[in-house]
């Protein structure tokens, strides 16, 4: 008896049912400095902290890129119990736009009430159905279906004269992935890492293409076998105006595989010796003009050891800033050497210049070769966007597949949500980091009453008012396109929304310039 009632004291009996207070019903109230309010729980009720979505939701729709890249999905479940395709590439989409880097970050939004069910999804996928989802992708397979999908997205643009960014950007590793090797690694030296070999349209912030190779392969000679096999998939017609790359690719095997598909170049030259030898030879020289920005520029011919004949180079200079006052120390100095270099920098009569060497087959002069070389400096603002704001950096996993299948797809999104940005601000390409406060997040509240959904939203934005009319303006234009839906492809739809996207870009033209869509109000 004494050993029962000593266990009934350790082990006591749990609350009756009766006793049970359910905080979720009965809420609390809270003393604040506002004065005390009542708090109560409504895990039931169909909200969302993307409220703004649904515009982009119709974006997706009356464009059907969303629709085809969900039926063209090699993804196939042969289990009853298994997540739908469309439910698993809605969880993706959704978490990039949310603006995650992880898998482990999903599970945020498998509470949102309101945008999957926009989307047809029937539910949020879980993290481990993603990655489980994302094994299951055939390698090649998923490949082939990305690529056309990206192609889809900025395909028309090409019809116009454009030109090619390409560059490579590294993404460190820190556990025990596949292909994590050291290599060039300029941010964390010694850090095993990724390289990021892509394509961009210049200017535009379009991604053309991305390849994931291992961190020691970051050289141009390894992305170059991609990059051909993507310029020989182009028709001549749609080939860019020219490519436009750092010192990286200033090599004999990028020029030459260049000038044998006839396409332009522009690429900056590696400090070789040769290279200032000719330094040397020019800078006392006359002939110097001006290359904008308070740049000067000379051009001459240059034929560096191993290139196969000679090739068109444009010297710049430019006095660096600091020597404006250093100038009147040195006027009582004894005059130094007519020359001397250090990597990026010369002296010539007392005056310091920062300089750069460009190669190519352009024959514009000075001044615009010059621009075109400054304009390249934006595709680091592509890699600063991608990595930081859209997840490049992450979506992490031991297999290299996987982490090629998410760059494509942050690619391809990233891709998606740059033209609904610029249907409702086209006259400058609006970063994550500020657009997807602006469009995207707020409070909505999805209700149904009389078989008729209706979604309230609450941006609590201090521009709301502005973005609001923004997003009406677009969701104008798309029903207006919707109303021609059955005289038009639907490419003939994907090039009006990309002619209202990139009206500045093409100067008010109208991709295709048929007379059926010139007859639709863009």
């Amino acid at each position: 008896m004494t050993d029962e009632k000593a266990l009934i004291q350790i082990h006591p009996t749990g609350e009756s049912e009766t006793e049970t207070i359910n905080p979720l019903e009965e809420g609390t109230i809270l003393d604040t400095f506002g004065g005390k309010v009542q708090v109560k729980w409504a895990p039931e009720a169909w909200v969302s902290s993307l409220g703004q979505m649904p515009f982009f939701i119709e974006f997706l729709k009356t464009s059907g890129l969303f629709d085809q890249w969900v039926e063209d999905c090699p993804l196939k479940y042969t289990s009853s119990n298994a997540p739908k395709t469309r439910d698993v590439l809605g969880t993706i989409l959704l978490s990039v736009l949310s603006g995650h880097w992880r898998y482990a970050h999903i599970s945020a939004i498998r509470g949102d009430g309101v945008n999957p069910a926009l989307l047809g999804m029937t539910k949020v996928a879980s993290e481990d159905s993603v990655r489980r989802a994302l094994v299951a992708l055939d390698g090649k397979a998923s490949e082939t279906w990305l690529k056309k999908q990206l192609k889809a997205s900025y395909e028309p643009l090409l019809e116009e004269p454009w030109a090619m960014d390409i560059d490579t950007t590294v993404k460190p590793l820190y556990g025990h992935q596949q292909d994590a090797v050291v290599g060039y690694n300029p941010s964390k030296p010694g850090r095993p890492s990724h390289a990021y070999h892509s394509y961009f349209i210049a200017n535009l912030r379009m991604v053309l293409d991305v390849e994931v190779q291992a961190g020691n392969q970051t050289a141009s000679s390894f992305a170059q076998p991609e990059l051909w096999n993507f310029l020989d998939g182009l028709p001549e017609s749609s080939h860019p105006a020219f490519l436009r790359g750092d010192c990286g690719w200033g090599t004999e095997r990028a020029m030459e595989g260049a000038e044998e598909r006839k396409i332009p170049y522009l690429f900056k030259l590696k400090q070789s010796l040769n290279v200032k030898k000719l330094l040397n030879q020019l800078f006392g020289t006359d002939g110097w003009v001006d290359a904008g920005q308070h740049w000067q520029g000379l051009a001459s011919e240059l034929r560096l050891a191993g290139w196969s004949k000679s090739r068109r180079v444009i010297v710049l200079r430019r006095p660096l800033r600091q020597d404006a006052e250093e100038k009147k120390k040195r006027s009582k100095r004894k005059a130094e050497k007519q020359m001397t270099l250090d990597l990026t920098e010369a002296l010539h009569q007392g005056v310091r210049y920062e300089y750069a060497v460009l190669v190519t087959s352009l024959a514009d002069e000075v001044l615009a070769l010059a621009q075109h070389y400054r304009d390249r400096g934006d595709s680091e603002n592509n890699f600063d966007e991608l990595k930081n704001q859209w997840g490049w950096a992450g979506f992490t996993t031991h297999d290299t597949k996987r982490c090629q299948i998410m760059a494509r797809i942050t690619g391809l999104i990233y891709n998606w949500w740059t033209i609904f940005m610029r249907l409702g601000i086209p006259e400058k390409h609006a970063e994550a980091v500020t657009s997807r406060p602006l469009a995207l997040q707020g409070i909505a509240r999805r209700t149904r009453h009389a078989n008729q959904t209706t979604v309230e939203i609450t941006s609590t934005h201090s521009k709301a008012p502005l973005i609001s009319r923004a997003l009406s303006r677009v969701s104008d234009f798309l029903k207006r396109i919707k109303i021609a839906a059955e005289q038009l492809t639907q490419l003939d739809t994907w090039r009006l929304i990309l002619s209202a996207a990139f009206q500045s870009f093409l100067r008010g033209k109208i991709l295709g310039g048929t007379a059926r869509l010139a007859r639709t109000t863009v």
